[in-house]
């Protein structure tokens, strides 16, 4: 089976933080329609490359458990969280795919004095998500991406956990006004725990941000790299989000302190970034990432 070379990058990065600050256990969080068993053969390679180190798939909200409100999901991976951090006193490093990227910028947000060294997002919906892909269909069948906010952001009814990041730029007034967990993070819509959750997420040394072109489920594919849509649907970068520009969460002051890394990686398909990794004596292609 052909493996995916952006997964030896990302290991490089977990294991380098692993080798300069001692055996640090590894927590990983899936994404939606995941759980453990997607993980296995990431797990394995940590283990064989560094034996000893401790690698702790939380096993929550798996399979179609991942389709439950974003904050119901936090408080349940907050508990198992700190329950390993506690037995970590010399830190953690944080490895969270897809929509679980989601749910560790809660739990850093969150959880005051969190150990987290390195927090990894591998292909994380981090500044929305809004495209028509199977995920979507098989969520909202018959849906088009166009009316999604009509089930997304009204005020009565059973939500999923993909209206929790939904971000239409088409109805962004409504996005804010209806959606209370993206925005929230975001600091987009103001709350009385800004400044405490935007110091504890600042405790992070370092955090590497990682998605590519080909991923083909996370709509931009740029929202890996807090970059979205404007109202016409082009593109707007990291750097030129508001909430970048205005450090709401701390964003801008990781990457003043040169502790964020950017990573592209083409070719790799969203089912694939946890897949098996490129055996090391095929030809690897070395994600060039930026400080």
């Amino acid at each position: 089976m052909r493996r995916s070379p952006l997964l030896l990058l990302l290991l490089q990065l977990l294991l380098l933080a692993v080798v300069s600050n001692g055996y640090k256990p590894v927590i990983i969080v899936h994404g939606i329609f995941d759980g453990p068993k997607q993980f296995e053969n990431i797990s394995a390679f940590i283990t064989k490359a560094h034996p000893g180190t401790s690698v702790k798939v939380i096993d929550l909200y798996d399979d179609l458990a991942s389709l439950k409100p974003l904050w119901k999901q936090v408080q349940g991976f907050r508990k198992a969280a700190e329950f390993i951090m506690r037995k970590a006193p010399n830190g953690t490093h944080l490895l969270c795919f897809s929509q679980g990227g989601l749910i560790c910028r809660a739990l850093l947000s969150m959880i005051p004095n969190h150990n987290v060294n390195t927090f990894v997002s591998l292909s994380s919906p981090l500044a929305g998500q809004y495209g028509d892909t199977d995920y979507m269909k098989s969520i909202f069948p018959g849906c088009m991406k166009k009316i999604v906010y009509k089930i997304c952001y009204r005020r009565s009814g059973p939500k999923v956990s993909i209206c929790d990041y939904w971000n239409d730029p088409h109805h962004r007034s409504l996005y804010l006004q209806s959606n209370n967990f993206l925005p929230i993070l975001n600091g987009e819509k103001p709350h009385k725990h800004m400044e405490e959750w935007r110091e504890n997420f600042l405790h992070i040394k370092k955090l590497v941000l990682i998605g590519g072109p080909d991923d083909g489920v996370i709509t931009p594919w740029q929202s890996s790299h807090f970059g979205f849509y404007d109202s016409n649907e082009n593109v707007v970068e990291m750097k030129n989000q508001e909430f970048f520009r205005n450090d709401t969460f701390g964003l801008k002051t990781l990457e003043a302190r040169g502790d964020l890394s950017v990573c592209v990686q083409s070719g790799v398909k969203h089912t694939h970034w946890h897949s098996n990794l490129t055996v090391f004596m095929n030809s690897v292609l070395y994600v060039q990432c930026s400080l």
